[in-house]
């Protein structure tokens, strides 16, 4: 079976600032063809679309932690605890005349969905900090059970499925 379309996300945390040098351990020409780019949640700039005062960091201040708001250019340099995301995203679209063309536009929609989502995480943070394995698990069946109703329905959030 030939492969036209694949799509891969690997995902690291480490508790660095954002200083491992090859964190998927990549070599030969995978680490040749790599391009690192590097999100700041606080400072780089969001849709007009997608922005929300409740999930600005520049904004939030953890009440359970005290964590936040993230000010400043480096601002991951005054704060601790820090956790980097490493998030490897291998695309190919083998399709001539449009593989480039929608490589891109996948790696610009990646990009989108990690900064947003990333805000996201470290502003809802009062919303899982303290959380036990039990909570989440109790969480995530809560969260499958309402997403099993909306297929009934045959809408998740609001995106009919044709």
């Amino acid at each position: 079976m030939k492969k036209n379309f694949f799509i891969c996300i690997e995902t690291l945390h480490a508790g660095d600032m954002g200083t491992m040098e090859n964190a998927h351990e990549l070599t030969g020409e995978k680490l040749k063809l790599r391009e690192v780019v590097t999100i700041d949640i606080a400072n780089d700039s969001v849709k007009s679309a997608d922005y929300k005062p409740s999930e600005d960091p520049t904004k939030f201040k953890s009440e359970k932690t005290g964590r936040g708001p993230l000010q400043g250019p480096q601002w991951w340099k005054k704060c601790d605890p820090v956790m980097t995301c490493y998030k490897l995203v291998t695309c190919e679209f083998k399709w001539f005349g449009l593989q480039n063309r929608i490589e891109k536009f996948i790696q610009d929609v990646e990009r989108r969905l990690f900064t947003n989502f990333h805000r996201q995480v470290f502003c809802w943070m009062d919303r899982w900090h303290g959380m036990t394995m039990d909570d989440i698990r109790r969480l995530e069946d809560k969260t499958k059970e309402e997403l099993d109703k909306q297929r009934q329905v045959g809408e998740v959030r609001g995106m009919k499925g044709e």
